[in-house]
């Protein structure tokens, strides 16, 4: 009877290490956004999605991924030790970029709610962008490129980079003193959902 208890109790022990941290997954691909880029810097970034602390932020970036609108792209803000901003869909584009309007417009979509969240805003840590109004997230997303404490409980973070930060940090910076806007970016080329390309 101690015998076949302890052998149970083994056999119990052995089927939690196969499903505790041993065996843990990383992010499904449905919640990587994929982000190629061929200017300056060539390469690729992978972000994980977090559903978890922000299902309308991360929902927004799918469908717009899925439609192609962050195609050509451009990261129209990059100021160095802080963050990467792009996202404009409407004036960011290559064809639009010209037009010195870029980081002024957003999709045809609705604006999103806030969905502030006790993330840290770490080197790596993807947010929102928005207007002062809290509410009016739409299409522009920033990366940070170091710790932004001063932006938690303040904007939106929806995802986090897990591979490809060497490429976020190569990106083209803009001049300090114009805060951080970039005359000659680096774009987009294609922005995808990995589950949708597997």
């Amino acid at each position: 009877m101690i015998r076949r208890h302890v052998l149970k109790s083994a056999a119990m022990a052995l089927a939690l290490c196969l499903t505790g941290p041993a065996m843990a997954q990383g992010p499904v691909d449905d919640n990587v956004l994929v982000i190629e880029i061929q200017d300056s810097v060539n390469g690729v970034i992978e972000i994980e999605l977090l559903p978890q602390i922000a299902p309308q932020h991360v929902e927004r970036i799918k469908v717009l991924a899925r439609t192609g609108a962050y195609d050509n792209v451009a990261f129209h803000r990059v100021i160095d030790g802080f963050m990467a901003q792009t996202g404009d869909v409407k004036y960011g584009t290559r064809d639009a970029f010209g037009e010195g309007r870029a980081g002024f417009g957003g999709s045809d979509l609705p604006d999103i709610p806030a969905e502030f969240s006790d993330e840290n805003f770490a080197a790596g840590v993807v947010g929102m962008a928005r207007a002062q109004d809290p509410n009016s997230a739409n299409s522009q997303f920033f990366i940070m490129l170091a710790e932004g404490a001063f932006l938690n409980n303040n904007y939106t973070v929806f995802g986090r980079v897990i591979s490809g930060m060497e490429h976020v940090e190569a990106i083209r910076k803009g001049d300090a003193n114009g805060n951080g806007v970039v005359a000659e970016p680096d774009f987009m080329h294609k922005v995808t959902i990995k589950g949708d390309t597997n």
